[in-house]
C-alpha cells in the first residue's frame, strides 16, 4: 500500500493560528465541565486575553527599561501568563484548578495568596495603570472556569502558548479568527436565547482590541449603549485596524 504523501509546504499564519485555536478547542470538548459553545468560547477567549494582555506587558515593560522611565504592569507577579501558564510541565491537574478557581489558595510562587479569577476581579489602583486594572476587573467580573479537568486545562495553555501577539499578521488573523468565534457564540445563543454569555465575550475582545489602542471604555457602558451586536461590530473594525 503505498504511502500518503506528507505536505512540506509550510502554513500560513492564518493555518497555524487556526490549528492552535482548533486544537484549543478541541481539547476543551473533551472536558465534562463545558458542554456547549456557549461554555467553551467565553473561557477560550479570556485564557487568550490573558497571554494577550502579558505579551503586551512585556513589550512595554522593555520599552520604559531602554527608556529609563518606571513601567506599572496591570497584573503583578505571580499572576502573569508567564508566570503559571507559560511553562509546558507547569502547574496542572487539582493544583491548576484551585489556583485559578479559589477564593484563596498556595500559589505557583509557593506564598498563600488569592487564586487567579479572585484577583483579577479585585484589581484596582491609582497608578498609570488604573484604568486598564479596571477594564481587566471588569472583563473578569462574571467569569468562571467551568472545566473539571485541569490537566485538559493544561493541555488548552500550552496551545494558546503557541500564539505570539507581537506579531502584526498574528494579531490581524487572531483578529478575524476572534470575530469569527464571536459569530459563533451569536448563533449558538439564538435571537430569543440567553445573551449574557455572548454580550460578556463581546465586551471582553472590545477591550482585548481597545486596551492595543489605549482607548479602552467601560464594558458595561457599551453594552448600554450599542448592545451585543454593536460591540461585535466595534471588535471586526479595530481588528482590521491593527
Amino acid at each position: 500500500m503505498p504511502r500518503s504523501r506528507v505536505s512540506t509546504t509550510p502554513l500560513t499564519t492564518t493555518q497555524q493560528l487556526g490549528s492552535l485555536i482548533k486544537s484549543a478547542r478541541d481539547i476543551m470538548r473533551k472536558d465534562k465541565g463545558l458542554s456547549t459553545d456557549l461554555d467553551r468560547l467565553p473561557m477560550l477567549t479570556w485564557i487568550l486575553f490573558l497571554k494577550f494582555l502579558d505579551d503586551l506587558e512585556e513589550v512595554a515593560a522593555s520599552k520604559a527599561k531602554l527608556g529609563g522611565t518606571p513601567f506599572k504592569p496591570v497584573i503583578e507577579a505571580p499572576y502573569r501568563w508567564r508566570d503559571w501558564a507559560a511553562r509546558e510541565d507547569g502547574i496542572a491537574g487539582p493544583e491548576l484548578l484551585a489556583f485559578v478557581n479559589q477564593e484563596e489558595v498556595v500559589r505557583p510562587d509557593g506564598k498563600r495568596g488569592l487564586g487567579l479569577l479572585a484577583y483579577l476581579r479585585g484589581l484596582q489602583g491609582a497608578n498609570g495603570a488604573a484604568r486598564r486594572k479596571r477594564v481587566v476587573a471588569t472583563v473578569f467580573k462574571d467569569l468562571a472556569c467551568r472545566m473539571q479537568s485541569g490537566y485538559l486545562l493544561r493541555e488548552v495553555l500550552n496551545k494558546v502558548n503557541g500564539i505570539h501577539f507581537l506579531a502584526k499578521e498574528e494579531l490581524f488573523t487572531l483578529g478575524m479568527l476572534y470575530e469569527s468565534m464571536l459569530r459563533e457564540m451569536r448563533d449558538a445563543a439564538g435571537q430569543n436565547g440567553a445573551r449574557r454569555g455572548f454580550m460578556v465575550l463581546a465586551a471582553e475582545g472590545l477591550e482585548v482590541w481597545s486596551i492595543a489602542y489605549g482607548d479602552a471604555k467601560d464594558a458595561d457602558e457599551l453594552l448600554t449603549a450599542k448592545g451585543a451586536e454593536g460591540l461585535l461590530a466595534q471588535v471586526s473594525d479595530a481588528a482590521r485596524k491593527i
